[in-house]
């Protein structure tokens, strides 16, 4: 028998990087709910722009997700506003894309610094407060190149692969609580970020409002593994199946990819 959803009415989220893209519908689609939601950017007067657009009570705060000060800045704004923090959406995230031989440091160290430090300052800042609590969700923004990567896209592969393993390990360690963690991995999404990538074989691209629904429907009903489109999760299996030289022919050539770059503000 499938279990009630669980009402999200009077809950308080807090999102990464939610002036614009995926966090701004996420944060649209939370208020539909009902919920209070406190949004944070880098990008603070986007993010009050934004704010007052969505409505419901909605507030925009500045955040660095590189500066685990921040971030913990961040939580506790949202909580003195709003009351005890129930979901955080680690989406705040950095794509540039380009042969990695060419990849400059600085690129490299940038995207490491937003796509995995700002995730793990966010998991070790939000946690701590669910635990005392004794409940919480956790929502972190990874990408289906977290389950195999692109070429174009190394380094950024690579740090989405950080997401879904330190997602995966951690709710193995909270396994028993009343602590949910999910991992959201969607296709190519219509944003900004998207400009340039090709569509993938089989799979069409999405939007951010899709991601969006997704998100609310696994806080209403908890998994781990949130693929959008859901189609995503039966290629990636079939796809891990295969020998070497199977998965090679599905996976398209380098070097077609404009270089685009997703800021501290999120996807």
């Amino acid at each position: 028998m499938a279990k009630t959803p669980r009402i999200l009415t009077g809950q308080v989220a807090a999102i990464t990087g939610a002036a614009r893209g995926i966090g701004k519908e996420t944060a649209r689609a939370f208020v539909r709910e009902g919920m209070k939601v406190a949004i944070g950017d880098l990008d603070l007067a986007t993010a009050q722009e934004t704010a007052r657009e969505l409505g419901g009570g909605t507030i925009a705060l500045e955040l660095n997700v590189t500066d685990r000060a921040s971030v913990a800045a961040f939580l506790d704004a949202a909580e003195q506003q709003l009351g005890a923090v129930d979901v955080l959406v680690n989406n705040a995230g950095i794509m540039q894309l380009g042969p990695f031989i060419t990849e400059d440091d600085a690129t490299a160290q940038r995207q490491v610094d937003i796509n995995v430090h700002g995730v793990m300052f966010g998991m070790k800042e939000i946690l701590p407060r669910f635990q005392e609590r004794g409940r919480g969700h956790l929502v972190n923004i990874a990408s289906s190149a977290g389950k195999g990567g692109f070429p174009g896209g190394a380094t950024y592969c690579g740090t989405k692969h950080f997401v879904v393993g330190v997602s995966e390990a951690v709710r193995g360690e909270l396994r028993g609580s009343d602590i949910e963690v999910s991992v959201v991995m969607p296709g190519v999404v219509n944003t900004e970020l998207a400009q340039g990538l090709q569509e993938a074989r089989g799979v069409k691209n999405i939007n951010p409002e899709d991601v969006a629904a997704a998100i609310v429907e696994t806080l209403k009903q908890p998994r781990f593994d949130v693929y959008v489109p859901k189609s995503i999760g039966p290629i990636s299996k079939v796809m891990n199946l295969l020998p070497r030289s199977g998965r090679d022919a599905g996976v398209p050539g380098g070097g077609r990819h404009r270089e685009r770059r997703r800021c501290v503000g999120g996807g």
